[in-house]
């Protein structure tokens, strides 16, 4: 596993830049926290976005195939309009009759199944995760949490204690247990759910017989950080099943997976068919504005409303409910999912016909536009799998393509263009991509 807690970054001194960015990053260091780190080795320097395409101070284009925020891409007309028809009329909290707040709230909980009736709003994915947990501790009578081994939950000090992904210097809390996935372990996918039950049943074995019981399964139904381990359809089922007999609620983190990135289904866990007791939204959901949520089954958001308080100032403002809303009007209007299917299928014909002849591409994986790409032969070690993903990347930087790197490992490309993606956005990344393959070598 890595220890590098941001391998695709800049490193001063590495490369020569322009004295314009040299000024910037300069200035930068003298005032931001040194948490911040610049992403690529080479950084990019933007002043404007529109759709799928970002620009530099000199009109440079750039295509973004990683950017899962701006989900309908970036500066959508109609989101825009909104955000700033309502700012331009009412900003309020949820404290207030506002019917826009119900209305959208009946929207969009009639896209989850019917168990999941109830939606409490926050302003981030971290604190929709958050926010369960307190839920699902306050509703199981519980305080452990199973995770992915290399899971990404956000960062206020309750899901960082959740978050193997984010390093040593994180501790996480004691009261977690990590379960492995049966794809990064290599289990054939007719084994997959035995192996996962296994785990899980394990996991909360282990956290009930030292007394800490256990409140959740807490699982980003698309596995972004372990590596985009998306298949086979179903595997998590039985696992979720050990983890309610256990007493536990499983939380769907749907913060990446959710708003139809995968297709065929408007939330990533639907692909599995086990309904959670939770759900968290996020960064998807505003089209960059801040705005989150967790949908629910009543029962427990019933036990936690009356019984514990939660106000958030933001969450669920006027503004924020009218971006949300019109994102979710532009996905339904629009027939989002079909194209995602459409040209998912494009971008996967591609990638895998490259694969076929370049040795470098040992594995491809994806739910819609949510793709992983195992870079490197199986017979090398880590670190040179892991140079190879990086040197790809940044290659691609230089194509003016953006993706990143995800997994244990950082081996795994991960490319997640917004969800307005066309083929010809498509035929760019793969002749990007082709060019890149052919500029790195072991």
């Amino acid at each position: 596993m890595t220890t590098d807690l941001m391998p695709n970054r800049y490193i001063p001194g590495e490369v020569e830049l322009h004295e314009r960015e040299k000024e910037l990053i300069a200035r930068r260091d003298a005032v931001l926290g040194s948490s911040y780190r610049l992403q690529y080795r080479r950084p990019v320097h933007f002043v404007r976005g529109q759709g799928m395409w970002l620009y530099d101070p000199d009109g440079r284009d750039y295509l973004d195939f990683y950017n899962n925020v701006p989900s309908l891409g970036h500066c959508h007309y109609e989101v825009n309009q909104a955000i700033a028809e309502q700012s331009g009329t009412l900003s309020a909290n949820t404290r207030y009759l506002e019917p826009r707040l119900i209305d959208y709230a009946e929207r969009l909980v009639a896209t989850f199944p019917k168990e999941l009736d109830r939606v409490v709003f926050t302003c981030t994915g971290s604190e929709s995760n958050d926010l369960a947990l307190r839920v699902a501790r306050l509703a199981s009578g519980n305080e452990g949490v199973i995770v992915t081994s290399y899971a990404y939950h956000g960062t206020s000090a309750s899901v960082a204690a959740v978050s193997p992904n984010l390093g040593d210097a994180v501790k996480l809390s004691p009261n977690v247990r990590m379960v492995s996935l049966p794809g990064p372990e290599g289990i054939p996918e007719a084994q997959a759910a035995d192996f996962f039950e296994a785990q899980v049943t394990s996991a909360a074995y282990d956290l009930q017989r030292r007394g800490i019981g256990v409140a959740a399964l807490l699982m980003d139904s698309i596995f972004s950080s372990d590596g985009v381990w998306v298949d086979p359809p179903g595997f998590i089922d039985r696992g979720v099943e050990a983890a309610r007999s256990a007493g536990a609620l499983y939380i769907a983190d749907e913060v990446q997976p959710g708003f139809g990135r995968t297709g065929h289904n408007m939330w990533g866990f639907e692909r599995h068919g086990a309904v959670p007791d939770l759900v968290t939204l996020g960064k998807p959901m505003g089209n960059g504005f801040p705005i989150g949520a967790v949908v629910g089954r009543r029962a427990p958001m019933d036990k936690f409303g009356a019984t514990a308080r939660y106000s958030n100032t933001f969450a669920g403002n006027t503004v924020g409910i009218a971006a949300a809303d019109a994102v979710l009007t532009v996905l339904q209007r629009d027939r989002i999912l079909d194209r995602v299917l459409s040209v998912s299928e494009t971008l996967r014909s591609g990638i895998v016909k490259m694969a076929a002849e370049q040795p470098n591409i040992r594995g491809v994986r994806n739910a819609g536009l949510f793709f992983g790409i195992d870079m490197g032969h199986a017979d090398m070690n880590a670190a040179t799998r892991r140079k190879i993903a990086l040197d790809v990347v940044n290659a691609m930087r230089d194509e003016r393509v953006l993706i990143s790197t995800t997994g244990a490992n950082e081996d795994t490309l991960k490319v997640r263009p917004p969800l307005i993606c066309e083929d010809d956005h498509v035929a760019v990344f793969l002749e990007a991509f082709k060019q890149a393959l052919a500029r790195v070598s072991p």
